[in-house]
């Protein structure tokens, strides 16, 4: 059964269905002490009327990433969307499909197709080689189709990196035929660029931050996976000047070191990587902003307030079809 629109549930709107705890949320009010859950599926994520003093024993065997059955309704508060929990029902930890839990891209084999006929269309036999060293792995490639691209950010789908990825080497295909760049490795950079986020990121309770990822950061984690399979490989996949120049790739592709970076990009492949995969994460934030009615009041075009993903800016949703229809 498909799940149900939590990002369009109206007051008063009926559920009776598996959701996942994204959080549990420990409030204080006047009245006393309360608990909030943010309960998600596939279409999005609602809080939770509060759980006061007298309610807690409902929530036993609750915390971040427990599957639950919830009867309940859409309800608000203060202008806010809220799901008034009826009843609660934890489930077994693999009892639902994580695709009907979590944000998932529809369908991957449309990406695959498409990177990996650029991936065997690459002149060069050593980048090519060096590539596949990642991308002919069956293992990674089961991993990199449900990885996330964020945790709460641009792409945070199952499959969001993958879909990412595809795009950054598209957008940068384009850029590189405009400016004289070597679009071969431009997709091999897009290939290799956020590899670091299969060590970054967990995915199997909802999206969240390794250990790893918290201490070192998906880029340091993504040149360590580089070099070390490189360096592993026999006979070597390229020459040191050519790991040099994918590994600085990989390490600049956040353009700025306050960002991220390694070092700024210094060839013109990196530069067009760095804009590639910044027009791939802005242009899905800003289309998912648009798309989520939480950010505007009714019938409003312009948000309500500013966006946290949108480096603070506000959005506007106004749209013609300039005449397309047929209207003077």
């Amino acid at each position: 059964m498909e799940p149900s629109r939590l990002d369009l549930l109206q007051t008063g709107q009926h559920i009776d269905e598996p959701l996942l705890v994204l959080e549990v949320e420990q409030r204080d009010a006047p009245r006393g002490a309360f608990t909030i859950l943010v309960l998600g599926n596939r279409h999005g994520r609602l809080p939770s009327a509060p759980f006061w003093a007298e309610d807690q024993a409902r929530l036993a065997g609750v915390q971040r990433g427990t599957i639950v059955q919830v009867s309940g309704e859409g309800g608000s508060f203060n202008g806010k969307r809220q799901l008034k929990v009826v009843e609660l029902r934890v489930l077994p930890e693999n009892s639902v499909d994580r695709k009907h839990l979590l944000p998932s891209v529809a369908d991957v084999r449309p990406y695959w197709e498409t990177l990996d006929r650029w991936r065997a269309d690459m002149r060069g036999p050593r980048l090519r080689h060096t590539v596949d060293l990642f991308y002919a792995d069956p293992g990674l490639r089961a991993r990199y189709e449900e990885c996330p691209a964020s945790t709460s950010g641009h792409h945070a789908e199952l499959g969001g990196l993958l879909r990412h990825t595809c795009e950054v080497a598209a957008i940068g295909r384009a850029i590189a035929r405009t400016c004289g760049a070597n679009a071969d490795l431009v997709v091999a950079g897009a290939l290799l660029h956020d590899l670091g986020k299969l060590e970054a990121y967990r995915w199997d309770r909802g999206f969240e931050m390794t250990d790893a990822g918290a201490l070192l950061g998906h880029v340091a984690l993504g040149l360590l996976m580089l070099d070390r399979r490189i360096r592993a490989a026999v006979p070597p996949p390229c020459t040191d000047q050519e790991r040099l120049i994918l590994l600085h790739l990989v390490g600049s592709h956040h353009g700025r070191q306050e960002y991220g970076a390694t070092a700024p990009p210094m060839t013109l492949e990196a530069e067009v990587l760095h804009f590639a995969d910044n027009a791939s994460a802005k242009t899905a934030s800003m289309a998912e902003v648009l798309s989520d009615p939480e950010h505007f009041a009714a019938g409003a075009l312009l948000s309500t307030r500013s966006v946290w993903q949108l480096d603070r800016r506000r959005a506007y949703r106004g749209r013609s079809d300039w005449g397309a229809g047929g209207t003077a």
